[in-house]
């Protein structure tokens, strides 16, 4: 027999404003000891220099990571031109000087073939897997290596500040899988001038924004109490760009189970992704086919 997890079985999101020099996984630590969480996990990793949203998941919550994952995102940051890095952020050693600097017209142009279906190179120091070892562990130990493009979605990418004749201010949106530091090398290499990124921050990463968010020093500082619990969001959250399917009382015992069960829909399509709830409150996740949803995620919740 395995042995039990100890811990609260608590689910649902937490949104943590990550501060610079604290690494995602610390984040998710803090918080799980903070809470006496069984288990949690975080949608998308940020930089140990990056800052933001950082949206982590407890308990049943953890089975809409995806959810949060594929949802678009936003990032500010800031590009230093005429200097180009290992590491393409201030993190590492400049490997290459320009003193070009392009005017605001030439940088609002050059931002265009970035935008909408790219194909974008990881940075070598990524977490990328290069036959089963990661980008940034062959890098540090001094190789080289091809990393092949990825695609990824730009929904936009725009100027938003220029501080002074070095340094540039960006916004974009973006799906899944992308990299800023990328972003800020490959508009240096085509501005014909180099960059790389100083400042980094995740704005808001689906239904989850910054500004919402609790402090690390917060969850110190609240640790244990029912005040923290009050920062625990629904798990709820993360599906809401998905139909809600009221399931009937017949219906939610059979998704419990793992089998379809009926709902009460009125213009969902045949074969669409939902999720089924009874009181508002998360049954299943699924397919829905004909007056059924049949799961592929089943949620055990406790009783408020």
């Amino acid at each position: 027999m395995g042995r039990k997890r100890k811990g609260r079985d608590i689910s649902g999101w937490v949104v943590v404003d990550k501060p610079a020099g604290v690494t995602s996984t610390a984040v998710v630590n803090k918080l799980r000891w903070a809470l006496e969480a069984k288990k949690a996990g975080h949608a998308g990793t940020l930089d140990p220099a990056a800052t933001g949203v950082l949206a982590v998941a407890l308990g049943e919550a953890t089975k809409t990571i995806p959810h949060v994952t594929e949802a678009l995102k936003c990032y500010r940051f800031t590009v230093r031109l005429g200097q180009a890095t290992t590491t393409d952020d201030a993190e590492g050693s400049v490997i290459a000087e320009s003193d070009a600097r392009p005017a605001d017209d030439a940088i609002a142009a050059a931002l265009a073939p970035f935008r909408g279906e790219i194909m974008q190179v990881p940075p070598q120091f990524s977490a990328v897997k290069v036959e089963g070892e990661r980008a940034y562990d062959i890098a540090r130990a001094g190789d080289e290596m091809e990393l092949a493009a990825r695609p990824l979605w730009v929904e936009s990418l725009e100027m938003v500040a220029r501080p002074d004749a070095d340094h540039v201010e960006l916004e974009m949106v973006c799906g899944k899988g992308g990299y800023v530091r990328s972003v800020a090398r490959d508009l240096g290499a085509a501005l014909g001038c180099h960059g790389h990124v100083t400042v980094l921050r995740r704005v808001w990463s689906g239904p989850f924004e910054a500004e919402d968010g609790i402090s690390f020093a917060q969850i110190e500082e609240l640790a244990r109490t029912p005040a923290l619990d009050a920062h625990v969001q629904p798990l709820e959250v993360a599906l809401a760009d998905l139909p809600e399917l009221p399931a009937t009382p017949e219906g939610a015992a059979r998704l419990r189970n793992g089998n379809p069960g009926m709902v009460l829909a009125s213009d969902v399509d045949y074969g669409a992704e939902a999720w089924a709830s009874i009181d508002g409150r998360a049954v299943a996740l699924g397919v829905y086919r004909a007056g059924e949803l049949h799961p592929t995620r089943v949620f055990v919740q406790a009783a408020r």
